[in-house]
């Protein structure tokens, strides 16, 4: 009934539903004709049989044979007549089957659908300021958008087609219908008044929005995704605030992630002067005791937790250091060489790195592991595609000889940097069967993957989603959010009201969100590692580590509160 009332009242209030409505009367009143004529000769032929029938007996012999249900308790005995039933039940096959319902279809039903459609991906955001214009929909804006969302923060997806928006918000997204190339579009959008405009298409498109946007408004900040470091200068001539390379980027993060075989500290991290390092437990004194017993405090360094097998667990004083345990630490320059000068004798000799890619990701790992001149060797299909011919293997990565041609059976890790989520796990599952006790470093494009590629067997997992949209959201939030590892952060907050006057162990920080203070500013002097005992006082500058969902209870619980 809600269908028929609102069919009714589009041909009843809207210009193109009545013309069309004319359109569609015109039919109808052709088909009548049709029937009345056919009526006549029904009558006619009969009586050349000398079968007598009535007005009514006819037209209901005509429309049971137009409509093809033919109950043939009335027929005709002659060829002629049976001709006329042919021609009758012709027409009435392309005008009451074929016709009439494509011509409902195209005058009525397509009409309607598609002003449903215009109403449910409008083509403006009126007096909108302060939002975020996104301008293609993958899995970075997607990761985006749920950052943004969880922060209450407003945005908008441009979308060029109108049925591909119908889609998206029917999925709940907030779209507006527009071309990209077009500066109507982003003075619909009041791009003027954006805090962000993020664009993820390819170069080309990129670069074009950029320039599209920069002839609208000069002083909105302008990210945009690059996949060739050759677009990088172009996309910053025409007026990129700033340009991610999202490859390069991820291949320097998973190489972070590296223990190297040794046991001393690798940063993975920092903001201002503290830094955030991680360090493997494997083969030193530490392996077996608790947290307390082996007293790191008085190195100068903050357990912050243990990575185990990709699982992180918030530190506490019992807590006990497995042989697989990674801690992740965090301190000053001088505070972290003090616990590298006391564990450096446990350092193992590095043999080569195991890198399965020979891709942007992959190219940028390799890079990565020279600068820390630790030595690799790349696992790739295609011949010629790696930087370094004498340290590539070329062959498919599940093939095992050309895992063992890349020193699989001696290497301390490996790290899988395909772009393509389902192989990515297919490669953890196989390699942590040949190495159990190997170091596993993967990438996943989509979020969702995430926990799937931990039950495969990963140690630590970088998404290339979350990696862009932290990178994008930092802008809106002029802050300085660093992802260590997949779920885990450093973010910096101005100390609350709610925490004024309070010491660290009072605030139950930790306890009520899981986030650790690591550092606060009074004034100019950063203070890392400060004591327990330590007084806060409203307007220093904290900083934490915990995760996304852990910055949200202490913004919910300690900022928001009254």
């Amino acid at each position: 009934m809600k269908y028929y009332s609102a069919q009714l009242g589009y041909l009843v209030h809207n210009t193109g539903g009545k013309r069309n409505l004319r359109v569609l009367l015109w039919f109808v009143g052709v088909l009548a004709a049709m029937i009345l004529v056919y009526t006549i000769l029904f009558h006619y032929l009969m009586m050349l049989e000398g079968q007598k029938h009535s007005w009514l007996t006819g037209f209901y012999w005509t429309l049971t044979v137009m409509s093809t249900l033919g109950f043939g308790d009335i027929t005709f005995h002659s060829d002629l007549g049976r001709g006329f039933s042919i021609i009758v039940l012709l027409s009435g096959i392309v005008f009451l089957l074929v016709l009439l319902p494509f011509t409902i279809i195209q005058l009525f039903y397509a009409p309607w659908i598609e002003a449903q459609q215009a109403a449910r991906t409008p083509t403006q955001k009126p007096e909108a300021s302060g939002h975020v214009v996104l301008t293609h929909h993958d899995a970075v804006s997607d990761a985006l958008i749920n950052k943004l969302e969880q922060f209450n923060h407003d945005y908008v997806m441009l979308v060029p087609d109108r049925d591909a928006a119908a889609r998206l918000h029917d999925m709940g997204m907030k779209v507006v219908v527009g071309e990209l190339d077009d500066p109507r579009t982003y003075e619909r959008v009041r791009a003027d008044r954006a805090a962000l405009i993020a664009t993820t298409h390819n170069d080309f498109v990129n670069t074009h929005v950029v320039f599209t946007v920069r002839g609208l408004t000069p002083d909105v900040p302008v990210v945009t995704t690059a996949n060739s470091s050759a677009s990088v200068d172009i996309m910053e001539l025409a007026g990129a605030t700033q340009v991610l390379q999202l490859g390069e980027q991820m291949g320097q993060a998973l190489t972070r992630c590296i223990s190297g075989g040794d046991a001393v500290t690798h940063v993975v991290g920092s903001v201002d002067e503290l830094q955030i390092a991680e360090a493997n437990a494997a083969r030193t004194p530490m392996v077996g005791q608790t947290l307390r017993d082996a007293r790191l405090r008085e190195l100068g360094v903050t357990v912050l937790g243990l990575w185990d097998r990709g699982s992180f667990r918030p530190a506490s004083p019992d807590m006990v250091i497995a042989e697989s345990s990674i801690l992740l630490l965090a301190g000053s320059a001088a505070q972290l060489e003090a616990y590298d000068e006391a564990f450096v004798i446990y350092n193992q000799s590095v043999d080569p790195i195991v890198v399965i890619g020979g891709g942007r990701v992959g190219r940028a790992a390799a890079r990565a592991l020279s600068a820390r001149e630790i030595d690799w060797r790349i696992v790739e299909k295609i011949e010629g595609r790696s930087h370094d011919p004498e340290r590539t293997i070329v062959g498919d990565a599940a093939d095992l000889v050309a895992l063992k041609g890349a020193g699989i059976d001696r290497a301390p890790a490996v790290l899988i940097t395909s772009h393509d989520d389902d192989l990515n796990v297919y490669l953890t599952i196989y390699c942590r069967s040949l190495r159990p006790n190997i170091q596993i470093i993967t990438r996943v494009t989509q979020d969702r993957n995430i926990a799937a590629m931990h039950r495969a067997g990963a140690d630590f997992v970088m998404s290339y989603a979350s990696m862009g949209a932290t990178s994008m959201f930092n802008m809106i939030r002029r802050s300085s959010i660093v992802s260590i590892a997949e779920g885990l952060e450093v973010f910096r907050v101005p100390t609350p009201a709610s925490l004024d006057a309070k010491t660290i162990v009072e605030s139950g920080v930790r306890e009520r969100t899981g986030c650790s203070i690591v550092a606060v500013r009074e004034g100019g002097e950063l203070r890392i590692n400060p004591p327990a005992g330590m007084r806060l006082t409203r307007g220093w500058e904290m900083i934490l580590v915990g995760s996304a969902e852990s910055e949200r209870l202490f913004l919910e619980r300690f900022v928001e509160e009254r």
